[in-house]
């Protein structure tokens, strides 16, 4: 004769109102910590990833805590004689930053035209560009820089350092939609008081040494608010040149002093990608006040270069 038994009361309360709750014996139905935030109502694939001030990521260069961040000073001051001067490099594989002049990795200065590249991202984010071959057409004002007055894609303008490009971008964008996307991306002091058209040209907004490289480090591993296809089409226009396994990536950015006769700040910053690895590099240029000479993106190039071949890195 088979026994029959009694399951308390208490034992079913607790098996049909506190189990569920635990999700024992569940496969959750999304995943939370991927979950996309409230996105734009007019970005064409808003719905692919989280709005820029709802993003999950904290903003930082990814973090390795099985190989920690480690930092060198070097110094370099040769490469800049008749400029007060800063390089930051990345080595991503080793995970180690090189630093020259580090009080002044740290200075923030009006990006120029290095914001071109964070521009784009936005510009591409918001809709306002479909690819690198959106095209604007040249309003036939005179620029004293012949290149720029022609029609203009995102890649020839980029080539070029066209700004009006960029001024119509940013102004298309709108400012609500440019500062929601600062912040997201924690781009230096993320001030766009300047204007819409102005902000990131010796204006308002600023920038480290040290956060251009964290910028460009979360962007080459797909770590900022954007999507990774907008992501590629940004790395594919930066490209300067892809030969001989060695890929360089980067862009200049110039600005004029208050005397306006010559530059007096200038960037390049970008990346190295060789033999299966990814060097993150950002130079600062000023003048040190006792030459005349032009501090703009074209001699902070050259002396990056420089660093980098004696290097054997390019």
């Amino acid at each position: 004769m088979k026994k029959s038994y009694r399951i308390p009361v208490y034992i079913l309360c607790f098996c049909i109102l506190v189990l569920p709750s635990l999700g024992c014996g569940k496969t959750p139905s999304r995943n939370m910590e991927n979950t996309p935030g409230p996105s734009f109502a007019d970005s064409p694939a808003s719905a692919e990833r989280p709005s820029p001030s709802e993003s999950t990521d904290s903003g930082k260069s990814p973090v390795n805590t099985e190989n920690p961040e480690t930092m060198i000073t070097e110094d370099l001051s040769g490469y800049f004689t008749g400029y007060e001067g800063c390089f930051v490099l990345f080595d991503q594989n080793q995970n180690k930053y090189t630093v020259y002049n580090e009080e002044k990795s740290g200075k923030r200065m009006p990006p120029c035209s290095s914001f071109k590249i964070v521009n784009a991202l936005i510009g591409l984010e918001t809709g306002v560009l479909a690819d690198e071959n959106t095209a604007f057409p040249w309003d036939r004002t005179q620029y004293a820089i012949e290149s720029w007055n022609q029609d203009q894609t995102l890649q020839s303008a980029v080539t070029h350092s066209c700004v009006w490009y960029f001024q119509r971008v940013a102004a298309e964008v709108g400012e609500e939609r440019m500062q929601e996307y600062l912040d997201g991306i924690e781009y230096g002091n993320r001030d766009i008081s300047g204007g819409i058209t102005e902000f990131w040209l010796m204006s308002s907004l600023t920038i480290s040494p040290m956060e251009q490289v964290g910028i460009l480090r979360r962007m080459y591993g797909c770590q900022l608010p954007v999507s990774r296809e907008n992501i590629d089409t940004v790395k594919k226009v930066i490209t300067l040149s892809d030969e001989n396994g060695i890929r360089l990536s980067g862009k200049t950015g110039s600005g004029v002093g208050a005397n306006g006769n010559r530059y007096s700040n200038g960037w390049f910053v970008g990346y190295v990608e060789k033999d299966g690895n990814a060097y993150f590099f950002a130079t600062n240029i000023e003048p040190d006040g006792a030459s005349d000479e032009s501090a703009g993106g074209i001699q902070a190039k050259e002396i990056t270069l420089s660093i980098l071949r004696d290097k054997g890195l390019y």
